[in-house]
């Protein structure tokens, strides 16, 4: 097992330690997540069933996604920065910013979802595997 990831928000008012592997490094493309990141993607480490401490308290707000999974988006109340992502109907995945991790480079995206979303200027590796909504099975 690697060392843990950790990370927060920008003022270090929120703060998160995940001890296992990432399932998936996913940079996502879909409306949602670029109002959310206020650019044209976010990119997200998602663990399942990892161990995960958090300390201070998060503000959270739950959406449904675009192909209908429901979500809550945890977030900084001081600074507003956006921390991680979990989801009430699969409990296990807690999903983290990759721009929230203290060692950001740790971050290597595997592939890009909700490419039909895309906005022209977003320039993303063009090497990734890419699908229009979510890959097969999620």
């Amino acid at each position: 097992m690697s060392k843990p990831f950790r990370g927060g928000c920008a003022c270090k008012a929120v703060r998160y330690e995940v001890i296992g592997e990432p399932v998936a490094m996913v940079d996502c493309q879909c409306r949602q997540c670029q109002m959310d990141s206020g650019t044209g993607h976010a990119s997200h480490v998602v663990f399942a069933g990892a161990e995960v401490k958090l300390e201070g308290e998060a503000q959270t707000w739950d959406l449904v996604g675009d192909g209908g999974t429901r979500k809550r988006r945890g977030f900084c109340p001081v600074c507003g920065s956006p921390v991680f992502l979990v989801f009430p109907d699969a409990p296990q995945i807690f999903s983290v910013r990759a721009a929230s991790l203290d060692e950001p480079e740790r971050y290597a995206p595997q592939f890009v979802t909700w490419t039909a979303s895309a906005q022209p200027w977003d320039c993303i590796d063009p090497t990734l595997t890419r699908f229009e909504r979510m890959p097969p099975g999620q």
